[in-house]
């Protein structure tokens, strides 16, 4: 018998080493395609992750992480990934409602402290679920760097902020929402907004990142480019990365939150940003660490809107690849374009980010990323 289960246990082993989970063939062949996409498409680099059952199973950059030093871009490089930051206030928003120090349909006038209100539909609530969900009727035409533009006590085109249908009623995307939802989160939970995410959902995965860039190696940071198409030119973006020193220097609680960009200002690697990914994808628990419930999980997943399958920063897309439901956020700001997106029933997922490339579109996604990712697909997760 000990012979027959150590023939068996030496059967097993030879078995996963002539059946790896990928294959170098195909890690050669997703390359290969990649680099054509790069060479057909001006791309400044590109770092990827891929997710199959619950396991990272390749990672790899692409071209350059600095074209003034020619660097090469590599694996632990980290980037602003731009909207996909969105969902990390998201998962904040849903530990403190678990917490019960928030309501998803409490007024968010008592939680942001002054009125947020359409003039146009004055009896109208505008909940902390309708500004998740983008139905708020809150618009960024006023700029959201800064709450000024939607406070009547500061600006007095504060009412432009608003659109003409009643909250509840129409979308549209809306960076204001999550910078208005980051100073709830630090209204509620009395600590400093990338503090909080810091503590709360980074540390807890083993995850390096942040909203702080001076709390962060800059080193390791890729530079970002906004390619020009009408001179075919890279141009750096060094307000991607702004330390903002001044202003956080002279921060208020509660108040100064747009500073961190609750919206857009993660800075995290593509390898990292994977396993977050598989937090979601496992519906708020990984590698036996549980950030979120389940139920608030399916919350965030679940699309209210009905002409966007939009959820709590989270949205659901079959247009990514081909026949297959997708569930994540893209980001783009500065000339970075980035993509997290993963398969519950298939349990695959796949991150895609870059710092710099064409910004042409096809079927709604930056058409680099959305090539990669189906490049990543075929060769990785289909075979």
């Amino acid at each position: 018998m000990r012979k027959l289960i150590h023939w068996i246990s030496k059967s097993i082993i030879a078995s996963a080493l002539l059946f790896p989970i990928t294959s170098i063939a195909q890690e050669n062949k997703a390359e290969v395609a990649i680099q054509q996409i790069m060479k057909e498409n001006p791309v400044m680099g590109l770092s990827v992750a891929v997710v199959k059952n619950n396991k990272i199973i390749y990672t790899h950059s692409f071209g350059l992480k600095d074209a003034e030093t020619n660097a090469a871009l590599t694996d632990d490089n980290i980037f602003r990934i731009a909207s996909i930051s969105k969902s990390f206030s998201a998962t904040a928003i849903m530990q403190l409602v678990e917490d019960k120090k928030v309501n998803l349909d409490q007024d968010v006038s008592e939680l942001v402290g002054f009125k947020i209100r359409n003039p146009k539909f004055p009896e109208t609530i505008i909940t902390l679920r309708l500004m998740l969900s983008h139905l708020s009727s809150i618009n960024d035409s006023q700029g959201y760097f800064s709450l000024d533009s939607i406070n009547p006590q500061k600006s007095v085109n504060w009412y432009k902020c608003y659109n003409n249908y009643e909250p509840g009623k129409g979308y549209e995307y809306c960076n204001l929402n999550y910078n208005m939802i980051g100073t709830i989160i630090e209204k509620v939970s009395s600590e400093r907004f990338d503090t909080y995410i810091q503590k709360h959902i980074l540390e807890p995965l083993s995850l390096y990142g942040g909203y702080y860039v001076n709390g962060l190696d800059k080193t390791k940071f890729a530079t970002i480019y906004e390619y020009q198409p009408d001179v075919s030119k890279f141009v750096m973006s060094p307000n991607a990365y702004a330390p903002r020193t001044a202003e956080i220097a002279a921060y208020e609680m509660g108040y100064s939150t747009p500073i961190f960009s609750p919206t857009g200002g993660m800075k995290i690697s593509a390898k990292d940003l994977a396993t977050y990914m598989m937090m979601h994808a496992n519906y708020g628990k990984y590698n036996g660490v549980r950030i979120i419930s389940k139920k608030s999980s399916i919350e965030m997943q679940t699309p209210m809107s009905t002409n966007r399958n939009y959820g709590f920063a989270i949205e659901t897309t079959n247009k990514l690849i081909d026949g297959k439901i997708m569930v994540g956020h893209t980001g783009s700001a500065y000339g970075l374009y980035s993509a997290m997106f993963f398969n519950t029933e298939e349990k695959f997922g796949i991150v895609v980010i870059s710092n710099g490339c064409h910004p042409a579109y096809n079927n709604g996604f930056n058409a680099v990323i959305r090539k990669t990712v189906n490049a990543l697909y075929e060769n990785l997760i289909a075979k």
